[in-house]
């Protein structure tokens, strides 16, 4: 954890911006994150002052096993490599979290799925739901790390329809392991100060400013998760925000059955 926070350090420091968020556990010997607050626009144009640092700086920290907190387009997770197994337990560590509760893999984009997958629906239907608020439950390939989630067969997989998320993901080897920036059991955040309890532990928070409106219940859903591990059938595991459109995807366009969870 301490090449992970010097990596951050390191990288903050290129970007010429932020600094140092306050320590904020009662020890005051705790080691505490570093913050960089993201530029507005959006990588597919010219790239606003300190994108890229930003993004150079969380893709340093997660290489030297570090966890990052990141905005993505639901609300804010928690980023560590998948096939990292220490950065793994560190994750579940963080959120206090029921060790057989799976975390999902995020990847950069539709065609890295097939490595760490066993697809049994059409390409297009992949592409129509992704990238978006959704986690496509699938069976997971040999390629994926045995450390996570090894009680299933199964692996929750989401590429975010965000621009700072995708070019971290893109930027990385392997897929991300991604959870909710919060305590398990505890509302979904939509701001960074939302999640101060868990600066401490985190080696770098990248601010992204608020996702969504925050007085807003259906804002803190987080992703519509379901299952397609079977073949011509589908599974709600959540519902979250994008609900009516996914069932919409699924069975209107591409005949697939519902199932109760």
């Amino acid at each position: 954890m301490l090449s992970a926070r010097r990596a951050a350090l390191a990288g903050l420091a290129r970007a010429g911006g932020g600094a140092p968020g306050p320590g904020l556990g009662r020890d005051p010997g705790r080691a505490c994150s570093a913050r960089l607050l993201l530029p507005s626009g959006s990588a597919a144009g010219p790239d606003p002052p300190g994108w890229r640092e930003a993004v150079t700086a969380a893709v340093s920290t997660l290489q030297a096993g570090g966890l990052v907190a990141v905005p993505t387009d639901t609300v804010y997770g928690v980023a560590c490599l998948a096939q990292d197994s220490g950065a793994v337990r560190s994750i579940y560590s963080l959120k206090g979290r029921n060790g057989r509760k799976p975390l999902a893999i995020c990847l950069g984009d539709v065609d890295r799925l097939y490595r760490y997958c066993h697809v049994n629906v059409p390409d297009e239907l992949l592409r129509d739901l992704l990238p978006g608020p959704v986690t496509l439950v699938l069976q997971r390939s040999e390629e994926l790390n045995k450390d996570l989630n090894p009680f299933t067969s199964l692996v929750g997989v989401r590429i975010p329809n965000h621009p700072f998320v995708l070019e971290v993901a893109r930027a990385c080897s392997g897929p991300l392991a991604l959870t909710s920036a919060n305590v398990s059991c505890q509302a979904s955040t939509l701001t960074v100060s939302e999640f101060q309890d868990l600066w401490p532990q985190l080696s770098l928070i990248i601010d992204g400013g608020p996702i969504g409106d925050v007085q807003s219940p259906e804002c803190r859903l987080g992703s519509t998760v379901v299952d397609l591990s079977v073949s011509g059938r589908f599974t709600i595991i959540r519902p979250g925000c994008a609900l009516t459109s996914t069932v919409e995807v699924l069975r209107q366009k591409y005949g697939l059955v519902p199932e109760s969870a």
